[in-house]
């Protein structure tokens, strides 16, 4: 048994202090270029074990900054390693992020540092996949702009490339940035050019639910909500059978969904299927029930309670708190309308009380209210007052005269098509057919036919219809 694998096998048993120690002597320890080829790969595998198992105790001890130092580590290790080998390896190291918290910023640095050295080195598949990385962390950080630059750049080289798999992920990425910043028209021909790149090679299934989840959420953000659901639910059935953490976020999303329908009593049914069981009891699914069941009640205070007991739940995804904002607004939109339905005047600090809210809210949403003509009426400032007006009923006689005038055109139009076909099978003097308002060949022989109104308006044609002929110079 080598010495590395003897260190390998006592870091095991040892405290996280030495089993760090351990690890590093392992990889900083040089290998012996000299010796059999099985025996130096054995070697390097071992220092391979190393790198990630130290990775790894920095991970479960929250230490950002050490996996930061590790990922440093690689680079020295990886530069005598096949380039493969060399992206496997450092993705895994930097896979090892993810569980620690607040650590973006470090990562960002660690990504931006790297990236400069696969450039120096050549590693163009590496750097592609580093800053692929990048891009997913700037978008977290909602650091649109530099992300929208990078993206440029990499769908260039990439194209070039003709690197589908890749390419499909960048235009997902570019997809989520331009739905952060709410061009949503580029959103979704980012999303249709990353079905278009994933439609020419094997999809994997993580990646395709990526997709169906980016669609569902294009979908949402345009009100059809019975589409993207269809979507979040292809998404939660594909990862909930990889045990894909990403399932929650999906069985969250169907949920609101519901809610959004108007259909908050189907979300107890939807958590009683056999794949959302598992999920029903966690804490980010109770928060979704708990709003669900203040929107079927039209309860605006338990719909605030729901907010406020679940508000890292409720408020850390982008897509359900700018729903759940418009569900608010909706909720009471429609508990001003129940209060201020039966009066014609009402005092605004009333319905202020009524609702449980700032009275200074209240006057905002009602002059919104006002504006948008959900209902009729005029805030009196002095007085303190709502002054509600009945409904006005829309006046329909113009309506109706356009549409009788129109039914007359194609009358008119039918009198004047027969009247053509009558002065051409019997053809008459021009003074004839003038007089009778026909259209005469012979005079028209090469110009073009006159249209009906014309033959109507002429002079002798006016004498002949003079009542529509005085109506039609009105309407004209």
């Amino acid at each position: 048994m080598s010495s590395r694998q003897q260190l390998l096998q006592q870091a095991k048993t040892e405290s996280p202090e030495q089993a760090e120690a351990l690890y590093k002597e392992i990889i900083s320890s040089p290998v012996n270029q000299y010796a059999v080829v099985e025996e130096r790969e054995r070697e390097l595998r071992y220092q391979e074990t190393a790198l990630v198992k130290l990775a790894e105790l920095y991970r479960d001890q929250k230490n950002a900054k050490g996996v930061a130092e590790v990922v440093n580590f690689s680079r020295t290790f990886v530069s005598s390693t096949a380039k493969a080998k060399t992206a496997k390896l450092i993705r895994t190291v930097l896979d090892c992020f993810v569980p620690i918290p607040d650590s973006q910023q470090i990562q960002i640095e660690v990504l931006t540092e790297n990236i400069e050295w696969a450039k120096r080195e050549k590693r163009i598949f590496l750097k592609h996949s580093l800053e692929t990385r990048l891009v997913g962390l700037q978008l977290e950080t909602s650091q649109y702009k530099p992300a929208l630059a990078l993206i440029d750049t990499l769908l260039t080289e990439l194209k070039r490339l003709d690197d589908k798999m890749i390419l499909t992920e960048v235009h997902l990425l570019e997809s989520r940035v331009y739905r952060g910043v709410g061009n949503i028209s580029k959103a979704k021909a980012a999303l249709t050019s990353a079905r278009t790149a994933a439609n020419s090679i094997y999809c994997p299934p993580h990646l395709q639910a990526r997709l169906d989840m980016q669609a569902g959420v294009l979908h949402a953000e345009e009100k059809d909500y019975t589409t993207a659901y269809s979507y979040f639910f292809e998404t939660f059935e594909n990862m909930s059978t990889q045990d894909d953490p990403g399932a929650l976020g999906a069985l969250k999303y169907m949920l609101l969904c519901k809610v959004m329908l108007n259909l908050p009593e189907d979300v107890t049914s939807l958590l009683s299927i056999k794949l959302a069981s598992k999920y029903a009891q966690l804490r980010d699914v109770e928060s979704m029930r708990a709003i669900a069941r203040a929107h079927q009640k039209r309860n605006l205070a338990d719909f605030e309670k729901a907010l406020k007991d679940y508000q890292q739940e409720l408020s850390s995804d982008p897509t359900i708190r700018t729903h759940l904002s418009a569900l608010y607004d909706t909720l009471l939109e429609q508990n001003l309308l129940r209060i201020v339905e039966p009066y014609s005047v009402v005092e605004v600090e009333y319905v202020a009380q009524q609702v449980g809210q700032g009275r200074q809210a209240v006057e905002l949403k009602l002059s919104q209210m006002i504006l948008d003509k959900v209902f009729h009426g005029v805030l009196d400032q002095g007085r303190g007052c709502l002054i509600v007006f009945e409904q006005p009923e829309a006046d329909n006689t113009y309506g109706a005269a356009i549409e009788t005038l129109e039914q007359v055109e194609k009358v008119v139009e039918s009198l004047y098509a027969k009247g053509y076909v009558i002065g051409y099978a019997f053809p008459a003097t021009s003074r004839t057919a003038e007089g009778f308002g026909y259209w005469n060949p012979r005079e028209y022989k090469g110009r073009e036919s006159p249209t009906a109104l014309e033959s109507l308006t002429t002079r002798s044609s006016r004498s002949l219809y003079p009542p529509f002929s005085r109506l039609w110079q009105s309407v004209s």
